[in-house]
């Protein structure tokens, strides 16, 4: 691929407008949007995820949307194999690649590239996972005495994270903020221009809530039911998501309706803080004020746009 291809980001946090200002640039652009949610890859799962429908895309090609089974391991290192070959198609054929949404790490992975850290111990990821359940909080307290600098980093409840942090350190005797220094191969042949949403955070955590209330009143619970329906596991990944978990917890009579919607709020606000605080440590990325949908906004994203394709 030829050097310096223009690449597009838009990130921020959920509930911010990415998916419509990316398909305003798309739109004026000639671009193609490449999903960068890791829920929204996953099928069936619609509502929850604030996933737009063919309709809403109005006409605009989408890429990386409804890829991957509910009970399937889905990685970043597979992220990142799949979005370097949409990238490439799409530049092939002299559209404008937008990457958009909010999952930071699989942004960083494609763009950065991933470190060259052990491939997945699944045996010994289902005994973290176990000591997890039984002693709430007592894997991190492992990761801050085996690596203090990765436990600064990785937040308690982020299970995931320090899962992995502690499969590093056990399987090679190095930490994971070792492996990371190790150096890794990014992007190759793109110029990336990442912009970055950051509306009013009251504002923002207003359109939240509501937005987590419409979901429970248009269907979500019969959304979760039919995922199960289908065959799919309750521990299935997705299924433990901000408003999924809720909404399965009320299908099993363990909350009432009220109290789901109180949930699903409080974490999706929470999740809405973390994502601000992960794109605040991004290298270069470039911040609008506002939401995605503004007007005044969109005209100035693509001003900028416009500048970084036109130093191709």
């Amino acid at each position: 691929m030829p050097a310096g291809r223009p690449l597009v980001a838009i990130v921020g946090p959920t509930g911010s407008g990415k998916s419509e200002l990316a398909l305003r640039v798309a739109s004026e652009l000639n671009g193609e949007v490449v999903n960068c949610d890791s829920l929204q890859l996953y099928r069936y799962f619609d509502i929850g995820t604030a996933k737009l429908t063919p309709a809403e895309r109005r006409g605009v090609p989408h890429h990386l949307l409804d890829t991957v089974e509910p009970d399937q391991h889905y990685s970043a290192g597979e992220y990142v194999r799949s979005a370097t070959a949409v990238l490439a198609d799409i530049t092939a054929r002299g559209r404008l690649p937008l990457v958009a949404g909010g999952t930071g790490f699989y942004l960083r992975a494609l763009v950065d590239g991933l470190f060259p850290g052990p491939h997945r111990d699944e045996a010994l990821r289902a005994r973290l996972s176990l000591r997890s359940k039984r002693r709430p909080g007592s894997l991190h307290r492992l990761l801050r005495r085996f690596d203090p600098a990765s436990a600064v980093r990785i937040h308690p409840n982020d299970v995931p994270k320090v899962i992995r942090a502690l499969e590093v350190r056990l399987l090679t005797r190095g930490s994971l903020s070792a492996a990371f220094a190790g150096g890794r191969e990014g992007l190759r042949g793109y110029r990336a221009l990442k912009i970055g949403l950051s509306p009013p955070r009251d504002l923002l955590f207003s359109r939240l809530d509501e937005r987590c209330r419409r979901m429970f009143e248009t269907g979500l619970v019969g959304e979760v039911r039919r995922i199960l329906w289908l065959g799919f596991p309750p521990a299935a990944r997705p299924l433990g998501s901000h408003g999924y978990r809720q909404a399965l917890q009320y299908l099993r009579g363990e909350i009432g309706l009220e109290e789901a919607v109180y949930q699903a709020q409080r974490n999706t606000r929470r999740y809405a803080k973390r994502q601000w605080t992960w794109f605040r440590q991004e290298k270069n990325l470039e911040w609008f004020s506002g939401f995605g949908y503004e007007p005044a906004l969109q005209e100035a994203v693509l001003d900028r746009v416009r500048e970084h394709l036109a130093a191709n």
